[in-house]
């Protein structure tokens, strides 16, 4: 448990924004971006029970609760709420199941303009080519090893 900090404005953008009848977008209300988040977190299919998430406007914070049935799900949550456009901060009120298998958590990089997911991997195993361990540690978050964008956050696993 704990908060986690993204870079707000940078990430996913979110389906469903509401539109008045003037050419004017409207901004989402904060009951509209949680149901949102919930939908883009349900439908990445992570085994989550009693997943619920809320939405504080004024501080642009993501707030998730529920079981994962793992620790890599439960981080998967945590950046599929983060990497999204409106947030800021995921305030992490998920448990992990007590019959999970252990595992310690994953560090968590931030993207920076340049970067690839072999100049990563190289950064934190010492070999571009074990570049898939990162991409597969974050499906179904990433569809493309060359995907990547400034300001994502990714898993990065032992």
């Amino acid at each position: 448990m704990g908060i986690f900090d993204f870079v707000k404005g940078i990430g996913d953008k979110l389906q469903g924004k509401t539109e008045s009848s003037t050419p004017v977008a409207t901004e989402p209300t904060a009951q509209e971006i949680a149901n949102q988040l919930l939908s883009h977190i349900q439908s990445l299919g992570l085994a989550i029970g009693g997943l619920s998430v809320n939405y504080n406007s004024d501080t642009d914070t993501a707030v998730i609760h529920g079981e994962a049935q793992s620790q890599a799900d439960k981080e998967k949550v945590i950046l599929a709420a983060g990497n999204v456009a409106h947030v800021a901060q995921v305030d992490d009120q998920m448990t992990v199941a007590e019959t999970a298998e252990e595992q310690s958590p994953s560090q968590f990089y931030t993207v920076q303009s340049g970067d690839t997911l072999s100049k990563i991997s190289k950064q934190f195993y010492g070999d571009a080519n074990k570049y898939n361990t990162i991409f597969e540690a974050n499906k179904p978050l990433l569809k493309d090893a060359n995907s990547i964008y400034p300001g994502q956050v990714l898993r990065i696993p032992e």
